[in-house]
């Protein structure tokens, strides 16, 4: 959309072709039975991104700060500033006395690295200005954070580990590792993972709902005079031809192709006959290294429809929520037990994994949200929508599937949320529970044709198969193929909304300085 929305703007004649009938994939929003919720994440955070793209379209975005609360058992904070760095200090310090020594040590790094995230996102993206007019910019903005911002990637490049082994080296007590570390996904490099306090006091809301981000750049693609076409799915490229096709058998030729879906799906139903030998040995290089990845972790996320006042939940924390019903942690709960699981799935009984499901739900961390605590008109007079997610893992939800009991797999997952949430941090919820429903990661890649049910693109490895360092990223949005590029959350490492919207940026600037040259 970022990409359609530029490109549009810039005089070119533009097609977005969009396999769902809304745009905007997980960056949306839904409405039923009255109450509002967001269907993929939560809350925005700017990055020096966000709200550059929006100032560069002349995008007028109502929104309202998303203030987080972190719950651990019966302790809660809210974050509201630097200083409550102090208060989760103090609360990790109640929970786990005999560390406190590491939990300084851990405190002692967020600091530091909130200070490099400060200059990481220091400024306004540059990809966003206007350099050739912008003196002012460049002279006292953008020329004194480079030497800054080349010192800060580098510090970036040093700490690309994943947390859990980072943690490991610090931190002795495996229930604190497992508290920091649960929170993200699986191998999340440590520098990200670390820096999520500051991640907490960036995040906006726009009022009405995260989907309004997206519909917001719907209707300024349609200003200037770009079309778009929904409920329609892609299901060939020739490259050669530069021709696309869809589910109907209708077809489009374009002169540039700009890809922000799946890049496995890319790959996978792009014809290379007719092009250059080195053109195809190069694509199918490319494809082989995508096919051999997989995406990161999914979610799972139940939807609750409530007969209680917002104001029962403020009481007890903000509209966005990181909650961890036991100290004790996940352990090897998520990861060698479910490995094994997954590793002897046709031996196992239907029994034992639901005891495992028994522990996975205690012992996890929950993100709850709930949109009405942001904007009060996002649910029914007295009523509350809340939304509870966890990290899940593709497979297992695959593979009970095809076994024939994933409905009551997932009445079970939905039982034991429910109550262990009533049970511990929201007690009159399931009393006052009027409906409820689930997204999993199967619901996931059947909405949005995502591999894994992935939410934020690739999982993380030590060789990854797209760019992965910053100073890099603008040859992120390059394929094999000619006038085809690529964008969103699949071709960078590590992705989210931001990174998003600046790989669809830099697309746009790829297309329209080719248009230049020609």
């Amino acid at each position: 959309m970022t990409s359609a929305a530029f490109l549009a703007r810039a005089g070119q004649k533009v097609l977005l072709i969009e396999k769902n009938k809304e745009c905007g994939g997980l960056v949306n929003s839904f409405t039923r039975d009255g109450f509002h919720f967001d269907a993929g994440v939560r809350a925005l955070e700017d990055a020096g991104i966000i709200f550059a793209m929006l100032k560069d379209l002349k995008i007028q975005l109502e929104i309202v700060e998303s203030p987080v609360s972190l719950g651990i058992e019966d302790e809660i904070i809210h974050i509201e500033n630097l200083d409550s760095l102090v208060k989760y200090r103090d609360l990790l310090a109640k929970l786990y006395p005999e560390s406190e020594d590491e939990i300084n040590g851990i405190i002692k790094t967020i600091r530091k690295i909130m200070k490099d995230m400060d200059v990481l996102y220091g400024i306004e993206n540059p990809v966003f200005k206007d350099l050739k007019s912008d003196r002012n910019f460049i002279f006292k903005k953008l020329l004194p954070w480079l030497p800054k911002f080349i010192f800060t990637v580098g510090k970036i490049n040093r700490m690309n580990m994943p947390v859990e082994d980072y943690l490991g080296t610090i931190v002795k007590n495996p229930s604190l590792r497992d508290i920091i570390s649960q929170h993200f996904f699986k191998n999340t490099p440590a520098f990200f993972a670390m820096s999520y306090f500051s991640l907490y006091l960036d995040y906006f809301y726009p009022k009405g709902g995260v989907g309004k981000l997206s519909e917001a750049l719907k209707n300024k693609i349609l200003e200037y005079g770009g079309e778009i076409m929904t409920e329609t799915k892609i299901i060939e490229v020739v490259a050669e031809e530069r021709l696309v096709k869809d589910q109907n058998s209708n077809t489009w030729k374009y002169a540039n192709l700009i890809w922000a879906a799946d890049l496995k799906t890319l790959y996978i139903i792009t014809r290379t006959d007719g092009l250059l030998p080195g053109i195809r040995i190069k694509a199918e290089d490319a494809k082989n290294r995508f096919l051999k990845n997989r995406g990161g972790d999914s979610v799972f996320s139940l939807f609750i429809e409530v007969d209680e006042p917002p104001e029962s939940f403020r009481k007890i924390a903000n509209g966005h929520f990181f909650y961890t019903p036991s100290r004790i942690g996940l352990g090897d709960t998520h990861r060698g037990e479910l490995n094994n699981l997954l590793n002897n799935f046709d031996k196992v009984e239907k029994g034992e994994i639901i005891a495992w499901l028994d522990k996975f739900t205690k012992l996890n961390t929950y993100e709850i949200s709930i949109p009405g605590l942001k904007d009060s008109g996002l649910a029914p007079p007295g009523k509350t929508g809340i939304i509870i997610s966890l990290l899940a893992e593709y497979d297992l939800f695959r593979l009970i599937q095809k076994a024939g009991w994933l409905d009551e797999f997932i009445k079970e997952l939905e039982n034991r949320i429910l109550n262990i949430i009533s049970d511990s941090v929201y007690p009159f919820l399931k009393e006052k529970t009027i409906a409820c429903f689930s997204f999993s990661p199967l619901s996931i890649e059947n909405r949005v044709g995502s591999s894994e049910g992935a939410i934020t693109g690739w999982a993380f490895q030590k060789f990854m198969p797209v760019i992965n360092k910053i100073q890099n990223s603008d040859r992120s949005v390059l394929t094999p193929f000619p006038s085809i590029y690529q964008a969103g959350q699949w071709v960078y490492s590590p992705a989210g909304v931001p990174m998003s919207i600046l790989t669809g940026k830099l697309a746009a600037e790829k297309v329209l300085k080719k248009s230049d040259k020609s």
